[in-house]
This record gives C-alpha cells, structure tokens and sequence, in this order.
C-alpha cells in the first residue's frame, strides 16, 4: 500500500519502491501528464489519481479504505486536484460516486490486489476527450514511466521516466520504476506504436526499488 496521510512527512522513516533509482519532477501541464492529479480526502488521505474520461478518474482502493470505521470514504468526501503543483491546480472536482471491484477485501490486499482500483465518478467534466490517454495492452520489457504524489516529494508529480515492466503476472504487472508511499493510483504509463499511454494503476512499492500496477487492458 503506497497512499499517506498528513503527518507521514514527519516520520524517519526509510522509503520502499525507490532503491537506487533516479526520479524527476514531471510538468502536469504537459502531455502525457495532463491527466495526472492528487486525490485527497477531508480526512487527510493523500493519494494519485488519473483522469479515463472527462468526469471519471482511477485510483487505488486501498487510498479510500477506513480502517477506523471499517467502511470506505463517501464519495462526496474525496476531491481530485487535477494538475497539482505546490498548491495550484488547474481544476478541482468533487466525487458523487465510487465504484470498486467486489473482489478487492482491504484486509487481505495482497491476496487481492489484482482488484485494488477504484474508479471515482466526478461531479463535472474536467478535461475534453482529446486529452485522454488510450490504454496499452502491456509486454515484458516495454518502456515505461511512472509519476505521482510521493511521500517525500508531496507537493509535486515527481517519478521515474526510464523504467521498464519486468514481469506480467495475471492482470499485475511488476515494473522497476522508482516510486515510494503516495504514488498509489498513479498511472503506469507505457510507450506504444502511437505514442504514450496508459497501461496500469499503480498499487504496491517493493521493498527496494519497484512496484507492481494492476492492468488496464483486458
């Protein structure tokens, strides 16, 4: 689980998913970033979303799990800030409803994980439909890259643009892109025969350098 709360900054604590690898600022103003956004909670929860339609966006589920209340956020709790960068953001959008998998069970996400996703319907149109990344089925060895809201570098999309998938295991795919806690629900993006697009939602750091997405594609 790679999504973090408010104090987490303040905690010395040694990062997963990042290893030895070199991560960058990415410009969200820029394709293919321009989907790209932070999902936070009233609560505090911090996360990274992406936009599949103009009013619809995807992220991890485990970033809207409530362990205190053993139920997920309300949908009109969750607020996507597209375009964030140090506290600009070129649209905000509110969720009227989310929709998760009934395979995903928070309290056994590794036994699950291939059904960690949400997909969270907004409250209006954010983007046209020319901005929309097409989904790229994925192969072992394609060019990847990956960018969120990390722990360490919150207030800006921040990631790994020289990374590769590693392995396909089901619908989870294993990549070596450098990503720590906050880039869950960032989008895996891989390089197709027109250009980038999207193919997973991120979802797990490894305990070195690396994660694991669940795919897009079917």
């Amino acid at each position: 689980m790679i999504c973090w709360g408010q104090g987490a900054m303040a905690e010395p604590i040694l990062l997963p998913g990042i290893g030895a690898g070199v991560r960058h600022n990415v410009d969200v103003s820029k394709s293919p970033w321009r989907i790209l956004g932070r999902v936070q909670t009233e609560l505090g929860t911090r996360c990274t979303g992406f936009l599949v339609a103009p009013s619809v966006i995807e992220t991890a589920a485990h970033c809207l799990w409530l362990p205190q209340t053993e139920h997920y956020i309300q949908p009109s709790s969750v607020h996507f800030l597209l375009g964030y960068d140090a506290g600009d953001f070129r649209a905000t959008a509110r969720g009227v409803r989310i929709i998760i998998p009934p395979g995903y069970d928070p309290h056994y996400e590794i036994r699950t994980g291939q059904a960690d996703h949400a997909t969270i319907i907004l409250d209006h149109p954010m983007v046209s439909n020319r901005e929309i990344l097409p989904s790229i089925a994925p192969s072992v060895g394609q060019q990847a890259m990956l960018a969120g809201y990390e722990q360490d570098r919150g207030e800006i999309a921040f990631g790994d643009v020289h990374c590769r998938i590693t392995a396909i295991r089901g619908r989870l795919l294993d990549h070596d892109c450098a990503a720590t806690h906050g880039a869950s629900g960032a989008p895996l993006l891989l390089l197709g025969p027109q250009g980038w697009g999207i193919g997973g939602i991120d979802i797990w750091a490894q305990a070195e350098k690396g994660g694991t997405a669940i795919r897009v594609s079917d």
